[in-house]
Formats: structure tokens, sequence, C-alpha cells
């Protein structure tokens, strides 16, 4: 029996790239995102089946699995948030959309699609989003780092949980040239500044997460489970200067 992959957060930049390089294996996809014209546009490019929902919502995001049909092999979640306040600046509603975003509706959409990743007949795959503020600390970043920092717990959790027959896996990308971040980016002298603090010295690119989310997707990588990995030019684990 084969199965899909569904991807939430098809639309954006991650999850758009990931979309066409495994439709480009003859990967069957399903996809989800809010935004209904751009899911639409792209299930067309990809040949995909698709759905929008909304991930603040459980209901929203049950039909969107239900959707998928009965086998699933893989489900990548690739939504986000980024809001960056000292945390003085920082409301409840600002945390608990962060939460509810990023680590809640992970959780759920997992949830939802768990029987069918049951029912695929090989190992099937479950892919996260963290973010390298997670490990390394940044002012501004509060709310979206405890957010993400509760996917990485989640990740190693249900890893073990359901192993061997679902693994779970999560990329804690830093930051990406992506609609998403584009406040950010969009200016061209803060993106460059920021460039300069990887000593890779540049920003990541859609493309530079999606292939690992790919191959974290795919039997390549049939004996990884319970895996945080870091796509962020080195900026977690070096330093430029002593």
């Amino acid at each position: 029996m084969t199965g899909k992959i569904v991807i939430f957060g098809a639309s954006g930049g991650v999850g758009a790239e990931t979309c066409r390089i495994l439709a480009g294996r003859g990967q069957a996809l399903h996809l989800v995102a809010r935004d209904a014209q751009r899911l639409e546009a792209l299930a067309r490019e990809t040949g995909a089946s698709f759905h929008s929902a909304d991930v603040e919502e459980e209901g929203s995001i049950a039909a969107a699995i239900d959707a998928a049909g009965a086998s699933v092999e893989g489900l990548l979640y690739a939504v986000g948030t980024i809001s960056l306040k000292p945390i003085s600046r920082l409301s409840r509603e600002d945390f608990e959309r962060d939460f509810r975003v990023n680590a809640l509706g992970a959780a759920l959409a997992v949830k939802a699609v768990l029987p069918a990743l049951k029912a695929y007949e090989k190992t099937a795959s479950v892919v996260l989003m963290s973010s390298v503020a997670v490990q390394q600390g940044f002012a501004g970043h509060g709310s979206i780092s405890m957010a993400k920092g509760a996917v990485e717990g989640f990740t190693r959790a249900l890893a073990a949980e359901l192993a061997p027959k679902v693994r779970v896996n999560a990329i804690a990308p830093s930051l990406i040239r992506t609609g998403l971040a584009v406040g950010i980016t969009g200016n061209e002298t803060m993106a460059q500044a920021i460039a300069q603090m990887h000593p890779l010295q540049r920003l990541g690119e859609p493309a530079d997460v999606a292939g690992l989310a790919a191959f974290l997707l795919s039997q390549e990588s049939a004996w990884m489970t319970g895996q945080v990995i870091g796509v962020d030019g080195g900026r977690s684990t070096l330093r430029l200067k002593g």
C-alpha cells in the first residue's frame, strides 16, 4: 500500500519547496494551508490533493487529515510564526498564539494523522519545525523560543512513544528568506548584518531546509528518529572569533 505525504504549511516558502522536491520524485502529496488560492495553484503544479485549513482550529486540522485518505506515509508540519519582542511588550495573546500555531497545532496534526500513519505498510515519518533560537539564546525571542522548545520536547517524547512504527524528527533552522520572515529580510541592511553572524556568511534559503525535510520524510532516513537537526549556517555551534 502506498501512502501520501501530508504537508501543513504547504503554501509557505519551505513547505512549497519541499512539495516541489517530493513531487519531482513522484511522491503522492496532500497539501494543507490557510491560503486557498496559493494552495490550489501549488496543487495544480505538483499534481497533489489539497485542503484549506486553519491550524488554530482542531476541527479544521481533522478535516484536512480526513481528506488525505486512509494511508499516509509522512507528515511535515511546516507552519510557524515570527513574533520578536522583548518580554515587556509580549502579551498573553502573543504567547498563546505562538504556542497554538507552532506547538499545539503540530501535536493536533500528529494526533489526527496517527491512524493513517499506522496504516502505512512501512515505517512512517513525521517532521516538525523548531528554531535555532531554542539552543542559542537570542534577545526578543522569548515567546517563539518557548513554543519551539515545546516542539523539541514533543519530538523526542513522540519518537520514543511511536517507535518502531513511526519516526519523528525535527529541523531547527536559523533565519530563512521566506514570506514569513520578510519583516526582517526585507530590510537588506538588517538582513546582511544577520547573515554576517553566521559562519557561512549568508541567510538560509527555503531549499536549504526543504532538502533535509524531503530526506527525513523518505526511506533514506529510515534509521533516524528522535533527532533535532540544525540547518543554520553553523550559528548554533560555531563562533567566528574567540
